[in-house]
């Protein structure tokens, strides 16, 4: 099949190849050098364009023999960075090119800010690309990743870029290889493995991960899937993999057929539990919302997906569901109605479905309700076979009478003539309601004048009495068809307000439901009334809420917009199908529902406005209560050396001199440290703290950090803080943080053991360690040491307020890291400090762990 062309150019657009990783360093670029040597080895002209190797050896070696683009060299705060040169190798016009690590950030002074944006260039060039990313960079997993791993992805490349590869070839590796591979040193460094291990490449992260980037691939293979078959239309269901589709009614036998469903959709590997209801478009209720809520929540925790479907014509809403989801099984009840209930309303929707299914094997469940139905109400309304039905009772059934009763003329009277022909136009109401009754009213009238009221064979009356009984029963006649006529609008109006009764009562259980309230509203005003899209805008325009339905519009419906007033500040519209003002009048209920969800979210914004303050408070009666002795002890200790120094009574020698004022300069060096971390963690519980975040080096912060340490020469060891990327942190505040921390560290260390300071560049953040050889923290105690005021085993306060780790915590989540606590191997207390790397955050240079 040619190429598409590139908009605007003759050239036929480069086909893109994808390696996507489930996870750093499951061997993406390895795999992606591979096929460049096979095209090379069958003739095609290969250029490497980018590979980043980090150090992996067995990589290095597989770009022996390829031809390398030579990179451009950019500078960018005072550093060089090496990236890709775009135009070297359009230039050089290779056939197929390697550009890896497809959502890299380029450097500032490129001609575009993303990796992937040069790989669309190339594309159009007309040059074939073979490309690596990693499943957490695609944007719209970049949320669910970081829920997974606790780490944000600042580079992502956008799904419609990867989606419009022509091959996409998933990298995957089970979690447990993976973690062997990196602690043979096969992805880091020997020193950067127990910190990976601990942190990103856990098992529980990894299988995620590779959850996550199946499913993508999968989802892109049915993509590909529907659009082959819709190009060479295809209609016939494809059995690729078991669907199973329960078709429910809301009636009792519905966990039955969930259940036989579910059952068949677990006979095989993979196979897919879909439960859907067809709901009319008119919004008249068939099934209780009740029984369809249970039944929902049973199909959710057996593993299936709910859906509802507006349509009039069940069978066919059934079919085209299923025909749409690539249904290979589709379960459907036995009918619940009795046999004159089929009778006289035709074929069922079982038997419709199964006429009609063509590929689609179609099971009739029975259960325990089957045939159990009553005879049709006299309010519903008729099929068409039962309103043709009803005309050709009202024809036939009174000749028929006639010809009966002309039998047993002799034995009965004109009276029981009349009664039975009443009958008769009574069940002709029932058949086929009021108008097929009064038709059959008319021919009785006339054939019991003629064959039955003398004289005979004549329309002719005789007597007065005859003709009252005449005018008697064509007025019954007329009654009966106008009280049927009566009691189907009135069966009809009680339908509807059901439904609207139920409709309304679920959509008030979706607004007690809490932080969804929302979303659920306005999906059940769309599932509700039928309709395409619902949006929820705001007076200037913008978009708060919106739920669409899952299949596009094929072009041959309606497309009537519908607007309903929420309150004074938004706006409903709902496009689809025109609306009658039956349904106009729910609709405004909705509206009510949806205002009050506003207003409630409204509230909680509020209320978590108010909480800071709260906190504030809280604050500042604690620390009331927690310094005056820790305030005065030192202020007291200096006054007193002060004091003494100042007396003319005592002559000091100059060595008690000395201590004195020694005395006095470490109580106030106390004192001016205990200040300052109490105004810290007020403007902090406060937010007020001021930061000026800025490219930070650990190797210029920790020694100032030591230098303002109780005990200067106390032993501290750093390592690695050198070769460590700069951080993106504000310089003072960073240099209270270790400096709390390294004390804390020293005040429980083992004796004669050094405090190391570690730090290692993970992802886009930089891990800092200190670590000591003390008693350890027990995992239930971890939490309570980062409380204002708590000293974890102290009994006094003469060591402090116990503020120290809670501000370096609050201190480090303000600069956008966090402070936790870890066990050292072989006994001891681990403190980790995590920031954003200030190289990643600032221009994107991509992770040491990407392939």
């Amino acid at each position: 099949m040619a190429r598409d062309l590139t908009p605007g150019t003759g050239t036929r657009r480069g086909r893109l190849r994808v390696y996507l990783g489930s996870a750093p360093g499951v061997g993406k670029t390895y795999r992606m050098l591979d096929e460049a040597r096979r095209r090379q080895e069958r003739g095609a002209d290969v250029l490497v364009g980018y590979i980043e190797c980090h150090g992996r050896r067995h990589t290095e070696a597989m770009i022996d023999g390829l031809e390398v683009q030579p990179r451009v060299h950019r500078s960018y705060r005072d550093a060089e960075f090496e990236e890709m040169d775009l135009d070297g190798v359009l230039a050089r016009r290779p056939s197929v090119v390697l550009v890896d690590e497809l959502a890299h950030t380029n450097i500032p002074g490129g001609r575009h800010a993303k990796r992937w944006q040069d790989v669309e260039e190339v594309l159009a060039a007309g040059i074939d690309v073979i490309t690596t990313v990693n499943i957490q960079h695609l944007e719209s997993l970049n949320d669910v990743v970081q829920k997974i791993t606790g780490i944000p992805q600042r580079e992502t490349v956008p799904d419609e870029v990867v989606r419009r590869a022509d091959q996409i070839e998933l990298v995957d590796m089970a979690p447990q290889a993976l973690r062997r591979r990196m602690a043979h040193g096969n992805v880091y460094k020997a020193e950067k493995v127990d910190a990976a291990l601990s942190n990103y490449f856990r098992v529980g992260n990894l299988t995620a991960l590779r959850e996550l980037a199946l499913l993508w691939v999968a989802g892109r293979v049915d993509e590909g899937l529907r659009d082959y078959r819709a190009s060479h239309n295809i209609d016939r269901v494809w059995e690729t993999r078991e669907r199973v589709v329960v078709a429910l009614t809301g009636g009792p036998e519905g966990e039955t057929l969930i259940r036989r469903a579910a059952r068949i959709a677990d006979r095989t590997a993979g196979g897919d539990l879909l439960a859907v209801h067809v709901s009319r478009s008119d919004g008249l209720a068939g099934a209780s919302s009740g029984a369809l809520a249970q039944q929902r929540l049973l199909v959710e925790t057996l593993g299936g997906s709910y859906h509802v479907v507006v349509g009039d014509d069940i069978p066919t809403a059934l079919l085209a569901f299923a025909r749409a989801h690539d249904a290979t099984q589709l379960v459907l009840g036995t009918s619940r109605r009795g046999r004159i209930t089929r009778f006289l309303t035709g074929p069922g929707i079982g038997e419709t479905t199964v006429d009609a299914s063509e590929d689609i094997d179609v099971h009739m469940v029975t259960h325990e309700f089957t045939g159990r139905g009553r005879l049709p109400s006299l309010g519903r309304r008729h099929s068409r076979r039962r309103t043709v039905v009803g005309y050709l009772a009202g024809l036939a059934l009174p000749w028929l009478l006639t010809a009966v009763l002309s039998q047993a003329h002799a034995t009965i009277n004109l009276t029981t003539d009349a009664l039975i022909f009443q009958l008769g136009v009574v069940i002709v109401a029932l058949l086929g309601g009021a108008t097929s009754a009064l038709l059959a009213a008319f021919i009785a009238s006339v054939l019991l004048n003629y064959y039955f009221i003398p004289p005979v064979h004549s329309l002719t009356i005789g007597e007065t009495n005859n003709i009252v009984a005449l005018v008697v029963f064509a007025a019954i006649a007329l009654a009966v068809s106008t009280v049927v006529d009566h009691a189907g609008k009135l069966t009809t109006r009680a339908a509807r307000a059901t439904a609207e009764a139920e409709t309304l009562s679920t959509l008030a259980g979706s607004v007690l439901r809490g932080a969804d309230a929302l979303p659920a509203l306005l999906e059940k005003s769309r599932t509700a009334f039928g309709m395409r899209t619902v949006t929820l805008l705001s007076r200037t325009g913008e978009v708060l809420a919106h739920s669409e339905a899952d299949h596009p519009d094929d072009g041959s419906g309606e497309h009537e917009t519908t607007e309903v007033p929420v309150g004074a500040d938004a706006l409903l519209v709902l496009t689809g199908r025109r609306l009658p003002a039956a349904d106009q009048r729910v609709l405004t209920a909705f509206a009510a529902h949806v205002a009050a969800a506003l207003e409630r979210d409204r509230l909680a914004v509020v209320a978590a406005e108010v909480e800071p303050i709260k906190a504030a408070d809280r604050m500042r009666t604690a620390l009331l209560a927690a310094v005056s002795h820790d305030l005065r002890t030192p202020l007291a200790a200096a006054l007193a050396s002060v004091g003494s120094l100042r007396s003319p009574d005592v002559e000091f020698s100059p060595e008690d001199q000395a201590e004195l004022l020694a005395t006095a300069d470490e109580s106030l060096v106390k004192l001016t440290r205990l200040v300052d971390n109490l105004l810290d963690m007020s403007r902090l519980q406060a937010g007020a703290l001021t930061l000026h975040l800025t490219e930070t080096h650990l190797d210029e912060i920790l020694p100032r950090a030591l230098d303002s340490l109780p005990d200067p020469d106390a032993p501290v060891q750093p390592l690695d803080l050198d070769t460590t990327p700069p951080v993106l942190a504000d310089p003072p505040l960073l240099e209270r943080v270790l400096a709390n921390v390294i004390t804390n560290a020293l005040r429980h260390n083992a004796p004669g053991a050094p405090v190391l300071v570690t730090a290692s560049h993970h992802a886009d953040l930089v891990e800092i360690r200190v670590i000591d050889r003390g008693p350890g923290i027990a995992p239930e105690d971890r939490d309570r040491v980062f409380l204002p005021f708590q000293r974890l085993g102290d009994t006094d306060n003469t060591t402090g307020v116990g503020l120290g780790l809670a501000l370096s915590r609050g201190l480090a989540e303000a600069m956008g890291g966090s402070l936790e606590v870890e066990d050292t191997p072989g006994g001891g207390t681990t403190m980790l400090l995590t920031l954003p790397a200030a190289t990643t955050t600032d221009f994107g240079e991509e992770p040491a762990h990407h392939e």
